[in-house]
Order: structure tokens, then C-alpha cells, then sequence
């Protein structure tokens, strides 16, 4: 019998690296979705739901292609495509998924609520982790230990969540129908969680996370679109769009908002995998509680119990995700990623090589370092041009909402981003 191949040092411990730049990721990304959400509080004012995601997808269109642009330039994004170009149609199809799931949290928090609503549709974890090892070989060689902490972990988010929907049918939430709110959260949850087959599939390919949003909004703003003229008639919708300007600009930042906490989450599946990943931006549930209940007051005058349930099941999902979290790949399954990987490079003829240096986030022998262009610095002209002009019809809406500790959340998203900014850009330069 051969014995077992010695464990390389060197790449024993950049993996390690990237394992824990995966999980500062995932956390980070958890604090910029849950404050992304914060603007769709628009909705008491009795905005449309429709034309309230469809104006947070615009503002997600122009961040998807002036951030890129901005961080490597439209010539590195033009090389991925070139190179894998089956990924562009899939990117556009988890551009849709992601648009009609978008719509149904606004719904969902219109009925139930902020705080109630968020770790709802953060079961997408769920389906996360049945993908990932379905079809990308995650979790396959993990061993018995990182198996009972994802398993466990994700039972403990079920309970976490089952608590929360019971708390939303008693809690006179918002909305007139908080069954409805539920299913749309659960929905949404659904359809987030097979959009993340598309994102394994890129980055197992090689694509750069950067390059995949790119293409991904096409999908995004095509689908809802298309279903906001479908379900409003375009009427209806200029007819709202423009006796609302005022609050246009807060919606198209919750969508800039969204985008970077999205590009955390990026670089969180691509280096911890979906099913480890999905759980660790998830956190974005107790960000959105905290938002919900500090900032908006969404439990104020509530009963005792449901703050009892809202905040026990909020921990209880908490834990679960840390406990799948902490249950990082092994050397074992690690090979198992690679053998997907190579599967996915001899499906599309793609290069080993650079497969290989894509992985280990660095730059592959011989392709050019990432350069920006006249055309680079006009996206990123046009999109502050266009966030400027509706900032100059924007006022504060007149919602209840403290100040003080909106000021310290937003400060404590703001670290974060420069902290795991500054690692990404010194352990992969962003690859």
C-alpha cells in the first residue's frame, strides 16, 4: 500500500489564509446586506413594492459596473469573459433569481416586518449546503466533526427561524397579512439559495468575483423590469416614480449598499464555499435586527414575549451559523473542491493553469496585471453623476427612526469594509 502524499507547508497554510479571509468576508458581507435593507422601510410610506425594488436594482446596476471598473478596470472583466463565456449566460440567470427574490422581501418586510423577516429568508443557507454538496463536492471528505457542525448548525437555524415565524403571526406586524409575509420571505430565501449554483460554478471556473457581478446585473435589472411594466403597466409606474423622486436616491443606495456587502459575499463563497459562506453573510439577520429594532423601533410597544422570541430565535440562528462556520474545510475536502474545479475545466476547455492560480487567489504566469482606462473612469463618472442628480431632489423621509444608533452602525459597516478591504487586497489583490 503507498503511503499518503505529504501535506505541503506552504500551501497548508495559504490555505488556511484563505479560509479566514472567506470567513472575515462572509462577516463583513453580513453587516453591509443587513444595512442594505434598511432604505425598504420606504414602503409604510406606501411606495410600491415593485417600484421600490426596481429602483434599488438601478442603483445596484450602476455600483456592479463602476465598482469593478473602479477596483481592476473593464479590461480584466472583458479577459474573463473571453476565457469562460458559458459563465456570462449563467451570471445573467442568477441576475434574474436574484430580482424576483428581491421583490418578495419587500413584500415580506411590508407584512412582517424588518426584524422578523430577515432571518426568514436567510434560509437560503439551507439550500446552500445541499447544492454545495450536490453538485461541488463540499462537505465530501470533511469528516464526521465538520459534518455534526454544519448539520447541527443548520438544525439550530431551522429552530431559530421556526421561533421567528411563530412570533411574526402574533406580533401585529405591519403589514395585514403576516402568512403572506412569511412565504414571501421563505420564497425569497429559496431562490437566493439556488442563485448561489451560478456563483460556486464561476469561481470554481475562475472567473473573478468582480467580473461575475458585472454580468450579473444584466439579469437583475432585465428581469425586474420586466416585472414591474408587467405587473404596474408603465403608466402606473413613471406615474409613481415621479411623484416620489424625493426618496429615489435613499432606495438607489440601499442598492449601491447591497452591492458591496454582495462583493464580500463574493469572495466569501468563493473562498469558504456556498455552504459555508451563505451561513456566514447570513449574519446579515442580526445586523437587520439590530437596524429593525434600534433604529426603526419595530418592537416598540410590542409584549414581552415576543421580544422574547424574536431575539431567542435570532440567537439560536446565530449559533447555528457559527457552528457551521467554524467548521472549516479540511486538507481532505479541499481536494475535493479541486477535483470539481478540474471537472468544470475539462466540461469548457478551460486553462489548468489558471483554474489552478484563480483558486489560490493569485494571478496565473503570464496574464496581465489589472489595469484602468478612460472608459473605466467614465462608468465611474456616470454613476456619481446620476447618484448626485437625485440627491439633489432627496429629502429625509418622515419615518420614526434614532439617529444615535444609526450613526454607530453605519460607523461599525464602514470598519469593517476597510479592514477586509485591506486584507483582500494584500492576500488575492482582489483576484
Amino acid at each position: 500500500m503507498s503511503s499518503p502524499s505529504p501535506i505541503d507547508p506552504a500551501a497548508s497554510s495559504r490555505s488556511r489564509a484563505l479560509q479566514l479571509l472567506g470567513i472575515f468576508s462572509g462577516l463583513t458581507a453580513g453587516a453591509w446586506l443587513g444595512a442594505a435593507e434598511a432604505p425598504t422601510k420606504l414602503v409604510t410610506l406606501g411606495l410600491s413594492p415593485m417600484v421600490i425594488s426596481l429602483v434599488m436594482v438601478a442603483g445596484v446596476f450602476l455600483a456592479r459596473w463602476s465598482l469593478p471598473a473602479l477596483i481592476l478596470g473593464a479590461g480584466s472583466i472583458r479577459a474573463d469573459a473571453r476565457r469562460a463565456p458559458h459563465l456570462i449566460l449563467w451570471a445573467i440567470l442568477a441576475g434574474c433569481l436574484w430580482a424576483v427574490a428581491n421583490t418578495l422581501t419587500v413584500y415580506a418586510i411590508r407584512d412582517i416586518g424588518l426584524s422578523i423577516a430577515f432571518p426568514l429568508w436567510n434560509s437560503n443557507s439551507l439550500l446552500g449546503i445541499l447544492w454545495g454538496f450536490l453538485f461541488f463536492n463540499e462537505l465530501r471528505s470533511a469528516g464526521v466533526r465538520r459534518w455534526f457542525g454544519v448539520v447541527g448548525g443548520t438544525l439550530v437555524m431551522c429552530v431559530g427561524a421556526a421561533i421567528l415565524a411563530i412570533a411574526s403571526s402574533g406580533a401585529h406586524a405591519p403589514g395585514s397579512s403576516p402568512t403572506r409575509g412569511v412565504l414571501g420571505a421563505l420564497g425569497a430565501g429559496a431562490l437566493w439559495g439556488t442563485m448561489y449554483i451560478p456563483y460556486r460554478k464561476a469561481y470554481l471556473s475562475g472567473m473573478n468575483p468582480l467580473s461575475f457581478v458585472t454580468f450579473f446585473t444584466i439579469g437583475e435589472l432585465g428581469m425586474m423590469s420586466a416585472l414591474s411594466f408587467a405587473t404596474l403597466g408603465r403608466q402606473e409606474l413613471f406615474a409613481e416614480l415621479s411623484a416620489r423622486r424625493d426618496v429615489v436616491f435613499w432606495l438607489m443606495l440601499g442598492g449601491f449598499i447591497w452591492v458591496i456587502g454582495d462583493l464580500f459575499q463574493q469572495y466569501a463563497a468563493k473562498y469558504v464555499g456556498i455552504s459555508r459562506g451563505i451561513p456566514l453573510s447570513n449574519t446579515n439577520q442580526l445586523w437587520g435586527l439590530l437596524w429593525g429594532v434600534l433604529v426603526f423601533g419595530e418592537l416598540h410597544g410590542r409584549h414581552a414575549i415576543t421580544y422574547a422570541e424574536v431575539i431567542g430565535g435570532s440567537l439560536l440562528m446565530i449559533f447555528g451559523v457559527g457552528t457551521i462556520a467554524f467548521s472549516s474545510a479540511s486538507q481532505q475536502e479541499n481536494a475535493q473542491w479541486r477535483a470539481a474545479a478540474q471537472r468544470e475545466t475539462a466540461r469548457y476547455g478551460l486553462a489548468s493553469d489558471f483554474v489552478e492560480a484563480r483558486l489560490d487567489g493569485r494571478q496565473a504566469v503570464g496574464e496581465s496585471a489589472p489595469s484602468r482606462g478612460l472608459l473605466d473612469w467614465v462608468f465611474v463618472a456616470l454613476a456619481t453623476a446620476v447618484f448626485v442628480y437625485f440627491a439633489t431632489f432627496a429629502r429625509v423621509p418622515d419615518l420614526p427612526l434614532d439617529r444615535t444608533p444609526a450613526i454607530f452602525l453605519s460607523m461599525a459597516t464602514l470598519i469593517l469594509l476597510a479592514a477586509c478591504g485591506v486584507r483582500l487586497r494584500r492576500t488575492t489583490g482582489f483576484q
